[in-house]
């Protein structure tokens, strides 16, 4: 079967929920997907869209996703590209899709100047650990993920 990587088109959308669905259920959170098709194309497609995504598809059909937005560093001076989502199916895994991915998106961030890719990788997944280990990324020691929602986002906001 041929494996191609390719930048997401609107008739992917489906799949790509279908995948981020898989996704949720292998980070074992699997009723946390609030994503639809409608708000994915819209995020993906709509006017000033800021996010964007590689496929991997094999045979012609889409088995692994990459989504990816800008980001700033100040120490750099210089873009960079933040990996929101990796995630290849199961019947697809070890057929080179998640490298793949991660090559065309190495591509990208040199087309844009990018000086680097971030992603957060959760700390019980070892075979993604290792998988990013091979091909030469490294753990940002130090650094702590953090975030702002729901109830506290909207006190923040003035809203709630």
């Amino acid at each position: 079967m041929t494996l191609a990587i390719r930048r997401v088109e609107p008739g992917d959308v489906a799949a790509i929920l279908d995948l981020i669905v898989a996704l949720a259920v292998y980070e074992r959170e699997p009723d946390a997907v609030q994503a639809t098709e409608a708000s994915l194309h819209a995020t993906l497609f709509g006017p000033g869209a800021e996010v964007f995504a590689h496929v991997a598809e094999i045979g012609g059909r889409v088995e692994g996703v990459a989504l990816w937005f800008r980001t700033y560093s100040t120490w750099t001076g210089r873009p960079s590209l933040y990996l929101e989502d990796l995630f290849v199916s199961e019947a697809a895994r070890g057929t080179g899709a998640g490298k793949a991915l991660l090559t065309a998106l190495a591509q990208e961030a040199k087309r844009q100047d990018c000086a680097r890719i971030d992603w957060a990788v959760l700390d019980w997944n070892d075979t993604a650990k290792t998988f990013y280990s091979h091909i030469g990324a490294k753990r940002s020691a130090g650094w702590e993920p953090w975030r702002l929602e729901g109830e506290a986002l909207d006190r923040l906001a003035g809203e709630g």
